[in-house]
């Protein structure tokens, strides 16, 4: 059976969000009882928990909602590059831009926070110029954002929008040594949100065929 690696976080009531996003919510609208067969669980989230994919909605008006984002961005080698320690932004100076696969994932902690961390790491948009110039499709990261928390005009959003790279925030990349591997992160096709949740999973580039 091929290796996997759980990169999603997971996601509970105590789930860290942007604060002012919704807090998680989970209970139940059936239990198993005296005249009903199943448990039904119903839960209530912000599109932006846990591992998810940023759609272009998210930040331009009238921009493509994440249910309708094609998938092939979300599925194939990727690389994981760590920079973990750096701060406050991982530039060009931070990455080796040669042979690099269609999709880059950021490890900026040694051990991501089950918190709400206000000083995460964020990327230069410059950087997201430079690999959307060498074919990179895809831009992931293990903080809560591209941008940093406190970013009115989302440089690094728009700079993957002009180039139209996909987005993966939230990541959980703690165990997972730099190097190159199949990336499967589908997010939900909700059709009118400007975000959705993924599972996202990494395997060894080698089990791909197997």
């Amino acid at each position: 059976m091929a290796q996997l690696w759980d990169i999603s976080p997971p996601v509970h009531a105590a789930s860290p969000v942007f604060p002012g996003d919704h807090a998680t919510e989970v209970g139940w609208t059936f239990r198993i009882g005296p005249g009903c067969p199943v448990n039904v669980a119903e839960f209530s989230v912000s599109a932006h928990v846990g591992a998810h994919a940023d759609a272009p909605l998210h930040f331009t008006d009238g921009g493509t909602p994440a249910g309708e984002m094609p998938l092939e961005p979300f599925l194939g080698p990727c690389r994981v590059i760590d920079v973990s320690g750096v701060r406050p932004l991982v530039t060009v100076d931070h990455v080796d831009v040669t042979d690099l696969p269609p999709r880059v994932l950021f490890r900026t902690y040694a051990t991501q926070p089950t918190t709400w961390d206000d000083d995460f790491c964020a990327i230069d948009p410059a950087l997201i110029e430079l690999l959307a110039a060498h074919g990179v499709r895809l831009v992931g990261t293990d903080a809560a954002s591209l941008d940093p928390s406190t970013s009115k005009d989302l440089p690094a959003h728009f700079a993957t929008h002009r180039h139209d790279v996909r987005i993966l925030e939230n990541l959980l990349l703690d165990e997972v040594p730099a190097g190159d591997y199949e990336l499967i992160a589908l997010p939900l096709k909700l059709t009118t949100a400007d975000a959705a949740p993924v599972r996202a999973v990494l395997r060894p580039i080698k089990e791909i065929n197997a």
